[in-house]
């Protein structure tokens, strides 16, 4: 019987390290699993999402946490009754929604640069943009309208939407917003997205009338405006 020789000591390592290696890959197998290596160079392929039919973006108000708010998920929910069959997503607008109100224009070079984005990835998806109290005001530097009128100059400014974009626009839905109250509503005649604009202010809201009752201001979800803007909204995509 010929003598087995042994493993020089130098070998063993990379000997054991193969047995590990050949444990491992029968495992693997025997549970279903078949591992592949990428071909050096290639690029690795994933579904893309579909292009939705309608984008809503959407700025919350003050104080309210990220997402669309409470008032621009009314709209979504009231909306989506009423375009059954037609595919809708949203967009929170990044932005601090604090009560550092100058900020608001950070929600506005958000928003466009969403907008931008999404129309260059999905040229037929059409986009609803809308706002609540600040994020109204987001809504008025984005389509290039000043949110406190010309009371306070130039503050709060910021790019308005591209030009080249403003046709994926269908509708614009605003709610409490500030410009209004200095002669600004963005469906004002003379504004650029009149037409396609609603900028609904609930009876004595001092944020967007000379009202006085600040409660006014702190219901549109539940105060039937949503569903109003839902149907304008609904008339144009």
């Amino acid at each position: 019987m010929r003598a087995v020789e042994a493993v020089p000591s130098a070998i063993r390592p990379f000997r054991n390290a193969a047995r590990r290696l050949i444990v491992g890959a029968t495992a693997l197998l025997a549970c279903g699993i078949l591992v592949v290596a990428p071909t050096p160079g290639a690029i690795p392929s994933a579904a893309a999402a579909p292009c939705p039919d309608v984008e809503v973006v959407f700025a919350r108000g003050t104080d309210e946490p990220p997402g669309i708010g409470r008032v621009g998920q009314a709209l979504v929910s009231a909306l989506q009754s009423q375009v059954e069959g037609r595919s809708i997503s949203t967009y929170g607008v990044n932005y601090p929604a604090t009560y550092d109100f100058l900020a608001a224009a950070d929600g506005a070079a958000d928003a466009s640069a969403q907008i931008v984005a999404m129309a260059q990835q999905c040229p037929a998806t059409r986009f609803v943009l809308g706002g609540y109290s600040q994020g109204a005001a987001v809504v008025d530097m984005l389509v290039g309208i000043p949110p406190l009128g010309n009371k306070v100059g130039d503050i709060g400014s910021a790019p308005p939407l591209p030009a080249n974009v403003a046709g994926n626009v269908a509708a614009i839905a605003v709610f409490g917003n500030p410009a209004t109250k200095f002669g600004n509503p963005v469906s004002a005649a003379g504004s650029p997205y009149g037409g396609r604009a609603i900028d609904l202010c609930s009876d004595g809201d001092p944020i967007c009338s000379r009202g006085r009752n600040p409660f006014a201001h702190k219901n549109y979800e539940g105060n039937g405006m949503p569903g109003q803007a839902a149907a304008f909204v609904a008339g144009l995509i």
